[in-house]
């Protein structure tokens, strides 16, 4: 078996040259011969042949790379041929010839010709015979490279061994299989110890798995066999890529508010309690009202907790619920149950919140006991910028599936266990002082001992708790062996434990130390996951520096807040939960955390001590601020306290163990200090040198300095001592590798897309193929040193898991690749960048080994500034995937200040950037640590001689190979800068930095979007190292954009890196890297994004020629820049001539610039320095638009579109004597959406296809939405059906009443809403589908009605409620998100003036915002074709913006409907509202405040407003709600504005929506002035189409549709006349359908707007729902305004009869006789109407439970039906000013209870039934059961308001010991509604009085007293309880008279017998 290629030519090449392929199988790579000298042909006519031992997979790829050949330089790529063996596998040979693709993936002309055979056996694997695989080598002479990752050779190992040398075969006996090979890498330099020596040990098995790494089928948009892609990645192999982000994100505090409303409590344990929720977020309590004797409480109360902190201290707070039982002034209540969570939990939540969920409660006191009852809340965090779509708050029917909307995670169980975590605390070292050193002296004066300055202990906080270790006194390695106890429930909803080290002092602790053990990171709750576990294992703790001051300036890094800027302990810890059997008897049932002691541990449980060695050079250090450019400077490295000579106190243990015993520590450290120069200690140990020499700066320009390396570049080494557990680490590098492998395709692909280049989706199947052969290379990889000493059991878990993890990631990217379509590219991205998270989250190892390495650079002893790097990065390995990506190679570092004083723009200048060589490792695989330094220097060492002097490091490195380049830098333009002045603009320059190089380009003033167009060039640059790893790997260029200021020093805008094109003195300056492309790089301001650079970078270097053999620069032509360089022809862009039109229509809302008001403004538009005036605005006020619409200019644009310069904006006040004032600027970034495409004649216009019919009624797809919906009428007609049988039976129900009368605007309302629901319902993720959907269901609905509209009135009446209601449409959001902003034609720019804002990430520039200006832009290439010019009406002065309205002013009346508010933030202490409205519109203000609704959060206004406006003067609506107060000014809630103008002028006709229906009268009558066919009309005469035309049978065509629909209407009267108003309404509804001019017109609608509050911006205050009518006054004037007032409640009575009760449980026991008795009496009230309980009398001394009533309650209430909430309004308190409405389900609750004299009365049972839906009672009291409560969802439910009148019995219950439910007896009641007429007409008394009295209760005579009638009553007593009894003794007491006769009358009798007498 085997495979053959044979590779026969390579054509189209370029230029001429030395050729070589490598032909890649299965991971073997095969080198062909060098063909010399050869021009565009290379002919190799070579055959290449792999023996193969497994069937060829049809997945498998053969890969050829094509390179240019250089005996000196290495091998460059031409290009690679990638091809999937599927056909070769089916067919067994297959020739070809095709293109290959270039390191960008994209295709060039260079095409490659081979054959290939395959030769399979019948056996699936064949055996190898001996020699067959030796031979291959031998016929050619050439040799197999093998490299052991053939993917990540890009470039890396890239070059193939000479022909010449023989490959080594190692062969095993025994097997046929080649088990190891040697890696023969030739490297023609002095220095070759890269890896020649570690043979690459791989088994066949890897080879295998290598070899089936490529998956997935061709899919058919594929163009060829070659289209899978080239796997291409940079790998450089010297220089690591640097990170450009500079500030620390996590340190920073941000607005944050949470908001928690409490809507109700259930099932609370406990009887007759008074119920108050305690809402406690961190440290914040609040509390609900009281509700009493009720354990179902309803309170919908709403709070709100307002936070500025750093993320990770909110995330980590605690929200707490707890309920608390009869808390009042005196007693602080007892705490039934409580609930934790910590917000983070809340915040990654979809939407960043729970809605509606129920909250489980458990008693923290006593873990046996179970649930202690549920409470219904919505939590939401807000953060600034995050919105938050909360579901439609309507009539929220409740959702009694507690179970199914518990409060919990996705993912968490509903039973949570308890569970104890047990956190071991067993040592520490390498604390810091924390103690003043005098103090120290003044101890040792007096008690003569020097002690340690430090006193530690542990605290642990977890889930709101907090556990603290002993105390040890004076030590710097404190040993505690304690062990803190939480108990929580399993899995806890705090995802991080905080376990911090502090120093125990007399005045207050301060924290040494702060490290977070994240739960996620330490368990795994998939199928195989484990329970949380950690260690026993050492975790870093980092903070403030160590020198201790009694002020730390950096305090808050030691608790944990921000990044670390030093080393300050480490500590030995350990986690481990156990889940609670809590059943079990010994068990301690409170959660308190407990402290004890545990066993030491010995040394080796945490892995062995080995030695390492961490080794630094300096290549370079520029950048160097200016403010210590002054004094010399030294850099320090140290890893934990080793290398740290200030403030290092800790010793390794290594070290300790070395001393001698008389030798003292300070001695020591002066050893460490002076032995730079000579070697200490005889065994030739090396001691190490942490810092650099002192060194003066040098001047780079006026900001920076740099320090003179030049060839001379310092080194230090640091030798440690830590335990070995790199391979923690190491796996952690695999997964960091394969997720930046990820990323960086990811961004390719996304650019790519952003670019709109072609075949984005070869470039992602190249990406998931590298993934997945990442994926199998970790699995084949981790499973290593499983042995080692002190693996933990997270150790052994997480492995697992990652390997599970990622095979299956793996897998998943194999099938993902093969769904990788053109159209589905961007979905399977966001799939690809979930497993990027994945991965990062997998990669974070929770387990720290060795302490991160931190680089100080030192001026005058004191620390200035750091870097801080992981040690991870820097680690070294023999296997290169392991290996930290920055180990053994140059990574520029940017050292920042610490702590708080990184943040703003202080911390984004950088204080130096340094070149910077690191590798760490074993100190015994330390052979290699010069390996990745450029080559070409010589070390040199401490002083010659001496023991071991050979393995010492260099302390400085000499280079002798210098290379001279020339640098040029094209800048050509940025854009979108960040606004640094307070003009809102601008001055910039751009500094370029290359090595110790920098130079300026010139200031352009006042611009955001400086065209700079300048060519750099800096002379002379020297480079040390070899030519051709220069080549590779060039240093990085640092770019800064500064704003000059004409005092003071620049400021700073923001940073961009790039790296240059090389060009070497051999090689030729041509295609296709030469002349190289301008390229976007992103500017960075800190983390946030300010601008983008457009430029190019080639650097050139200089042969013996010298500059004379570079390619010319044009001279300096430039005659108006003088010397100034422009950039080159070849790199600056190809220009075309474009025309810009510029529609000018007005400005809006201008602010006052210095104190004046703008009165002349005018309009500059400037684009690439060509540019356009407006006309003069001569009265701003009196008319602030445009006297003329349409100018244009022409301007030379490139032909990328994606290099368009930015267009500016300007305005500016024209005052008196010729002054100019700026107003504000506006950049418009991408010109894209403004290019004019003329409309394609041919798609769009569907003429020729003769007419369309539209068809309406039949529905031609239904969506599975529709036939939902359908179903659910259906079953509405058939009830109805069987209601009308039942009615003709019983006569007339009163329940029907669905009448025409009855319906108003609110039933439309609240049958939208429920529609809204369900569209959501059934599809959450369709939201954008929303509209149409809606309108689809109420065309069906329609549909319904007009079939109605046919029968007579009458019956028309009985149709239910549900299919007959009109409905509009509910937008969830603002109705401008809907539609496009209304920016169909008349766009609005922002004007800005003023600094941006650094405040925050986002930094909001509304308060930035001047003005708008209201306008828009076409542009277009020149010429135009004539055909548009030519169209009829085409008006040459409007150039592209024809059949625009004029601008003139005009006369609107503006009408405002607000529906209600949702969710306002509480403005009073008692944490409520009393909002009213305020509307401004231009000068109007109309304010509702004598309106104002008392303590609402959920205000119903239901009003509408009407004011005349003058657009355009008045245009911008300002709808408020303010909060009113009795004293003092009312505080403003939130507000929301509207733009009305856009609506106005909007083409989507946003003045008065289109209702789904026309009707002349009711609730859904015609709104606007003009009828449908009037706007019909007026459509298609603006949009030039032909129509309507209305024919016979309810048909209109319009352009060439046919649209058909009802022409029947009904007026007032209910008579029929013909109209044509429902055809053109259908044509409306359906506008969007019309050819060319179709869009969606606006629905009739309600808009959910946010309220925002300017002192809180970003963060949603509520939200209000509302729309606005606008009617021009030249127009008929609209008819009145809807009344949507909201509904009065209805009266209701509720009349209870309690007849009789039963097997009511007896409480009493009898003084006398023992019995158990009950008096009982039944109490009942309607929910949130506790004052008005109403009792029965007592039915004394029932011995049965059977009571006896007749008694009749009465409860009146105020109802609203459609919302099913009762109504009441009351003073919350004797202070309250007025009465507070409440809306509170209708719940009637009885009781029952045991009347005593004494004594309280006893609570026996309850019963809550809700008046909506609540079980029939039973017909008798046997059938009475506790299940009718049970399986209350299960039986069929009725409602008081249908049925009217109910009778049966109903169950009492309560809960026992066990909180279980029992049954403690029955009632049998009617009850009837009555509304309050009816009650009027026939009324009723209360109890058992006039009117309609009911009679007295026949009750059995022991109800009296028993001292009333001794008789009776001993006779009832013994009668009724012990007649059996008497009856069995009398029985036998004549038994035994009988027989006693018998006895005595027998010897007589028997005498007389015997005598026979």
């Amino acid at each position: 078996m085997a495979l053959v290629v044979h590779l026969k030519k390579v054509s189209h090449l370029r230029g001429k040259g030395d050729r070589i392929a490598k032909v890649s199988f299965r991971g073997l790579p095969l080198c062909s011969r060098v063909a010399e000298n050869c021009g565009d042909v290379a002919h190799f006519n070579e055959t290449f042949r792999w023996p193969i031992a497994s069937r060829l997979d049809e997945n498998e790829m053969l890969e050829i790379q094509v390179f240019n050949y250089s005996k000196v330089f290495s091998n460059r790529l031409v290009g690679t041929f990638c091809m999937v063996l599927q056909k070769v596998a089916e067919e067994g040979h297959l020739e070809l010839t095709d293109t290959l693709i270039d390191e960008n993936n994209t295709s060039i002309k260079t095409s490659v010709t081979i054959e290939i055979r395959y030769q399979a056996m019948d056996g699936s694997t064949g055996t190898w015979i001996d020699g067959e695989f030796l031979e291959v080598p031998d016929d050619r002479d050439g040799v197999f490279a093998f490299e052991t990752d053939s993917l990540l050779s890009g470039q890396s190992h890239g070059r193939c061994s000479r022909p010449g040398e023989k490959g080594l075969w190692r062969h095993k006996a025994g097997k046929g299989v080649f088990s190891a090979m040697k890696l023969g890498k030739i490297k023609n330099s002095k220095d070759d110890h890269k890896r020649a020596d570690e043979p690459a040990v791989l088994d066949m098995e890897d080879l295998d798995r290598k070899a089936k790494r490529l998956a997935g089928t061709l899919e058919p948009d594929t163009i060829s066999l070659a289209s899978v892609t080239a796997v291409t990645t940079n790998v450089s192999n010297k220089r690591s890529k640097p990170d450009i982000k500079m500030e620390p994100g996590s340190g920073r505090p941000v607005d944050y508010q949470i908001s928690i409303t409490v809507v109700e409590a259930r099932q609370l344990i406990g009887l007759n309690m008074d119920p108050v929720v305690c809402v406690e977020v961190g440290d914040d309590k609040k509390y609900t009202s009281m509700k009493e004797s009720t354990n179902c409480p309803y309170y919908n109360e709403y709070f709100v907790f307002d936070f500025h902190v750093p993320p990770d201290v909110l995330f980590d707070k605690i929200i707490k619920l707890s309920v608390i039982h009869s808390k009042n002034l005196l007693r602080s209540g007892t705490l039934v149950g409580t609930f934790k969570m910590d917000v983070g939990t809340v915040y990654f939540q979809p939407e960043h919140q729970f809605y509606h969920k129920w909250a489980i409660l458990s008693d923290p006191d006593d873990i046996t006991a179970g649930c202690k009852g549920y409470v219904k809340c919505d939590i939401a965090v807000v953060g600034k910028g995050d919105n938050i779509k909360t579901p439609h708050k309507a009539n929220e029917t409740d959702e009694d599936d507690i179970e199914g909307n518990l409060l919990l995670p996705e993912g968490i169980p509903a039973e949570r266990q308890w569970a104890r975590f047990y956190v071991k605390i067993y040592r520490a070292e390498g604390l810091p002082k924390m103690n003043t050193t005098i103090m120290a002296n003044v101890k040792k004066a007096f008690i003569g001992e020097n002690r340690d300055l430090v006193d530690p202990y542990v605290q642990v906080q977890f889930a709101g708790q907090k556990g603290k270790t002993s105390v040890q006194k004076s030590s710097y390695e404190p040993i505690w062996n304690e062990q803190i106890v939480f108990t929580e429930l399993f899995p806890p909803l705090c995802k991080r434990i905080k376990v911090q080290i502090r120093d125990s002092d007399k005045v207050n602790d301060v924290a040494i130390g702060t490290h977070f053990i994240d739960l996620r990171k330490i368990s795994n709750d998939g199928d195989k996951g484990f329970l949380p576990t950690l260690g026993p294992a050492w975790v870093n703790m980092y903070g403030s520096t160590r020198q201790y001051t009694l002020m730390d300036e950096h305090q808050d890094l030691n608790e944990g807040i921000g990044e670390g800027v030093s080393f300050r302990a480490r500590l030995l810890v350990s986690v481990a939960v156990e889940i609670l059997d809590t059943t079990s008897p010994e068990i301690i049932s409170s959660s308190d955390v407990q402290v004890e002691g545990v066993s030491n541990i010995s040394e080796s449980a945490t892995g062995k001590m080995e030695e390492f060695f961490l080794f630094g050079s300096f290549l370079e250090a520029t950048m160097v601020d200016r403010k210590i450019g002054d004094k010399p400077i030294t850099f320090e490295i140290t890893i934990g306290n080793y290398g740290n000579q200030i403030d290092g106190v800790s010793k390794s243990p290594a070290a300790k163990k070395k001393k001698k015993d008389g030798e003292n520590e300070e001695d020591e450290n002066e050893l460490i200090l002076n032995s730079s120069e000579d070697e200490a200690e005889e065994e030739g140990d090396l001691v190490s040198v942490s810092t650099t020499p002192l060194m003066k700066p040098v001047i780079t320009d006026r900001n920076y300095f740099h320090l003179p390396y030049f060839e001379k570049k310092p080194c230090v080494y640091i030798k440690s001592w830590w335990q070995d557990q790199r391979r923690r680490l190491y796996n952690s590098n695999i997964m960091d590798k394969i997720a930046d492998k990820l990323e960086e395709g990811l961004n390719d692909v996304q650019e790519i897309i952003k670019t709109e280049k072609a075949f984005p989706e070869r470039r992602l199947r190249g990406v998931l193929e590298e993934l997945s052969v990442g994926c199998s290379r970790f699995v084949a990889l981790a499973n290593k040193d499983v042995n080692l000493a002190g693996r933990t059991k997270l150790d052994r878990e997480r492995l697992k898991s990652c390997m599970r993890e990622l095979d299956s990631m793996g897998q998943q990217a194999k099938q993902l690749r093969t769904q990788v379509k053109k159209n589905t590219v961007k979905d399977r991205l966001k799939l690809a960048q979930s497993f990027l998270q994945r991965l990062r989250f997998l990669a974070d190892e929770p387990q720290h080994s060795i302490p991160d390495v931190f680089i100080w650079m030192m001026s005058n002893n004191k620390r200035i500034a750091y870097a801080r790097i992981p040690s991870k990065d820097i680690l070294y390995s023999t296997v290169e995937e392991e290996t930290g990506k920055d180990c053994g190679k140059v990574k520029a570092a940017f050292l920042k200040l610490p702590g708080k004083k990184s943040f703003g723009p202080a911390g984004w200048t950088v204080q130096a950037k340094l070149e910077l060589y690191l590798w760490l490792g074993v100190n015994r695989q330390r052979k290699d640590f010069l390996s990745g330094l450029p080559n070409g220097f010589e070390e040199v060492k401490a002083v010659e001689g001496g023991p071991g002097f050979l393995s010492l490091p260099p302390l400085s490195l000499v280079y002798s190979m210098k290379q001279v380049f020339q640098l040029r830098a094209h800048m050509y333009q940025a854009r979108s800068l960040f606004a640094a002045d307070s003009s809102g603009l601008s001055d910039p320059f751009a500094r370029v930095f290359f090595s110790t190089h920098s130079q300026v380009t010139e200031v352009l003033s006042e611009t955001l979007c400086p065209t700079w167009d300048q060519l750099l060039v800096f002379d002379d640059v020297e480079l040390f190292g070899e030519a051709s790893e220069l080549r590779e790997d060039p240093p990085i260029i640092v770019v800064e954009i500064y704003d000059q200021d004409t005092v003071g020093k620049a400021e700073f805008i923001g940073r961009t890196f790039a790296k240059p094109t090389i060009k070497m003195c051999d090689e030729h300056y041509g295609p296709p890297r030469f002349p190289p492309q301008l390229e976007y790089f992103q500017i960075y301001r800190g983390n946030c994004t300010a601008g983008e650079l457009l430029a190019a970078f080639e650097l050139l270097q200089i042969g013996q020629g010298g500059k004379a053999d570079l390619p010319p620069i044009e001279g300096s032509t430039d005659s108006e820049r003088g010397p100034i360089l422009p950039v080159p022809l070849g790199i600056r862009p190809v220009l075309s001539r474009y025309r810009i039109e510029v529609l000018f229509w007005g400005l809006r809302d201008l602010k006052r610039i210095n104190l004046a008001q703008v009165d002349r403004p005018r309009v500059d538009i400037e684009c690439a320095g060509r540019g356009v005036q407006s006309a003069l605005i001569q009265n701003y006020k009196k008319n602030p638009n445009f006297s003329t619409l349409v100018k244009w200019f022409e301007v030379d644009l490139p032909e990328n579109e994606l290099l368009h310069p930015p267009l500016n904006i300007r305005v500016v006040d024209c005052r008196a004597f010729g002054r100019y004032i700026l107003v504000g600027t506006h950049a418009v970034s991408s010109l894209r959406r403004f290019i004019y495409s003329p409309p394609d004649k041919t798609s769009n216009n569907w003429a020729s296809a003769g007419d369309v019919i539209v068809n309406l009624d039949t529905e031609p797809q239904i969506r599975k939405m529709d036939t939902v919906v359908k179903l659910d009428a259906v079953k509405e007609s058939d009830k109805e059906k069987k209601k009308k049988k039942k009615k003709k039976k019983g006569g007339l129900d009163e329940e029907e009443e669905t009448d025409e009368r009855v319906l108003d605007w609110w039933s439309k309302y609240f049958a939208s809403i429920e529609t809204l629901k369900e569209v959501i319902y059934v599809k959450p993720n369709d939201l954008l589908l929303k509209g149409s959907k809606i309108k689809e269901k109420s065309r069906e609905k329609k549909g319904v009605k007009d079939k109605k509209k046919g029968q007579p009135p009458e019956s028309s009446e009985k149709q239910p409620l549900k299919a007959k209601v009109d409905e509009l449409v509910v937008f969830n959001k603002e109705l401008e998100s809907e539609f496009g902003n209304f920016e169909d034609w008349l766009h609005t720019f922002n004007l800005y003036r003023g600094k941006a804002g650094d405040d925050d990430e986002h930094a909001l520039d509304d308060d930035r915002i001047v003005g708008r200006f209201k306008g828009s832009l076409c542009m277009y290439k020149l010429p135009l074709s004539e055909e548009i010019t030519r169209e009829a009406g085409y008006d040459p002065n409007m150039g592209m913006f024809q059949s625009i309205p004029h601008n003139d002013p005009i006369n609107v009346l503006v009408r405002i409907y607000v529906v209600r508010a949702t969710d306002l933030h509480p403005a009073d202490i008692n944490g409520k509202a009393d909002p009213y409205i305020v509307i401004r519109l231009g000068k109007t203000e109309v304010k509702d405040k004598e309106n104002y609704i008392s303590k609402q959060l959920n205000p119903v206004f239901g009003k509408s407003f009407d004011i005349e406006a003058t657009f355009p003067m008045e245009s911008m609506l300002t709808v408020s709600v303010y909060d009113w107060d009795l004293v003092g000014t009312d505080d403003l809630i939130g507000e929301t504005k509207i733009d009305l103008e856009n609506r106005f002028y909007s083409k989507f006709r946003a003045t008065c929506g289109i209702s789904s229906s026309y009707s002349v009268h009711g609730y859904n009558i015609w709104r606007d002035p003009m009828k449908p066919t009037q706007i019909l009309t007026r459509l298609c005469k603006e949009g030039k189409i032909d129509g309507p035309h209305y024919g016979p049978g309810g048909k209109v065509k319009v352009a060439n549709r046919i649209f058909t629909g009802p022409t029947e209407i009904e007026d007032e009267n209910g008579l029929k006349k013909q109209t044509e108003e429902h055809l053109a309404l259908t044509v409306l509804n359906h506008w969007e359908e019309i050819p060319r001019v179709g869009c969606k017109l606006v629905p009739e609608h309600v808009e959910t707007r946010p309220l925002l509050n300017p002192d809180k911006p970003g963060i949603e205050q509520g939200r209000i729902e509302m729309w606005v009518d606008m009617f021009p006054s030249d127009m008929p004037a609209p008819g009145p305004a809807l009344d949507i007032s909201p509904r009065k409640p209805k009266r209701y009575e509720l009349r209870v009869i309690i007849w009789n009760t039963d097997e009511v449980i007896l409480e009493d026991d009898d003084y006398f006789t023992g019995e158990k008795s009950s008096d009982i009496f039944v109490r009942g009230w309607l929910k949130g109407q506790q004052e008005d309980k109403q009792d029965t009398d007592v039915h004394y001394h029932s011995l049965t439970g059977e009571g006896n009533f007749n008694w009749r309650f009465v409860f009146p209430f105020e109802y609203l039906v459609a919302e099913e909430k009762i109504v009441i309004s009351k003073k919350e308190s004797m202070f309250s000013w007025d009465e507070t409405e409440y809306k509170i389900p209708p719940r009637l609750t009885l009781q029952v209870w045991d009347a005593d004299h004494f004594s309280a009365d006893d609570f026996l049972g309850a019963i809550e039934l809700d008046l909506n839906r609540f079980p029939r009672g039973a017909k008798t009291a046997k059938q009475c059961s506790l299940d009718m409560i049970r399986n209350e969802h299960e039986l069929p439910t009725i409602s008081i308001f249908k049925q009217k009148r109910v009778k049966g019995w109903w169950p009492f219950v309560a809960r026992d010991e066990n909180d279980e439910m029992e049954l403690t007896g029955k009632v049998e009641a009617e009850l009837h509604l009555v509304t309050a007429e009816e009650a009027e007409k026939s009324p009723v008394g209360l109890g058992r009085n006039e009117p309609d009295p009911l009679e007295k209760p026949n009750r059995p005579d022991t109800s009296l007293m028993w001292f009333l009638g001794p008789l009776k009553s001993i006779r009832y007593f013994i009668w009724h309880n012990y007649r059996w009894l008497i009856l069995k003794a009398l029985g036998l007491i004549l038994l035994l008279l009988m027989l006693g006769l018998f006895l005595y009358s027998i010897p007589g009798y028997l005498v007389k017998k015997l005598l026979g007498a």
